[in-house]
């Protein structure tokens, strides 16, 4: 049976990751709070932000612009959008 944690994007109890994503306390920190299926949705919404926005990880302010973008991810809050991104249909 796979664990589950409050998520802090969802509010409610989801299935959790089943380890951390970041090294330290802030993978810590998304593994208790974050649901697998939050940080998926991030994942997919990073990828398209590095991709259109031409972001290099080795500079600093693109991790920095990153880490921004997914505590306001987690957070509901709005974030930036890749420019003429649409999702498909389901």
């Amino acid at each position: 049976m796979s664990q589950t944690v409050f998520c802090r994007k969802y509010q409610q109890d989801m299935e959790a990751l089943p380890f951390p994503p970041l090294p330290g306390e802030k993978g810590q920190q998304i593994q208790a709070n974050v649901s697998k299926q939050a940080w998926d949705e991030w994942q997919a919404l990073q990828t398209r932000l590095i991709n259109e926005q031409h972001l290099n990880m080795l500079d600093p302010d693109a991790r920095a612009y990153l880490m921004d973008q997914m505590e306001r991810f987690l957070d509901n809050r709005e974030t930036d959008r890749a420019e003429g991104y649409v999702p498909p249909e389901t």
